[in-house]
Formats: C-alpha cells, structure tokens, sequence
C-alpha cells in the first residue's frame, strides 16, 4: 500500500506536469517561443535536474517520477526555443 505522503508526492507532481502541457503545446502548434526567456528555460532544467537527483538520491518514486516529466517537457520547450527562435 502507498503512504499518504507518497500520494500527495505523485499528486503534485502530476498537477505540475499538467501545469507545463499547454504552454508545450501552444509553442508546437504557434512555432512561436519568442516569450519564453532564455534565462527561464535555463534555471528551470537546472532546477528540474536537481530535484531529479535529490529524489533518487532519496530513492523517492514520486519525486523521481514527477522531475523526470518536468524536465522531458521543459526540454520540449527548449527544443522549441531553439528551432522557433
């Protein structure tokens, strides 16, 4: 059986991931990426990165799990940025 804590981990981390889809969307379908800052993409696969590794560090499933997805998503937007402009 899963702990609570667990739950709420793989609850946030799918309410966050759902959070990044419109905006990965809107750039694939606009092949715009002009208002995305750079410095923003960066910080964020820096930050996504880390947690990645703070969480299987702590063998954390929903932590691992939840920064893997942000980070494939925030990489789409980086490939976007890159091919977009």
């Amino acid at each position: 059986m899963v702990d609570i804590a667990s739950l709420i981990g793989y609850a946030a981390g799918i309410i966050i991931a759902i959070a990044y889809v419109p905006q990965v969307m809107k750039a694939y379908r606009t092949k715009s990426t002009k208002d995305l800052s750079k410095w923003w993409l960066a910080i964020l696969i820096v930050g996504d990165g880390a947690w990645l590794a703070y969480g299987v560090a702590l063998a954390s499933l929903p932590i691992v799990a939840s920064n893997l997805v942000l980070l494939v998503l925030t990489m789409a937007l980086v490939v976007f940025k890159i091919r977009y402009g």
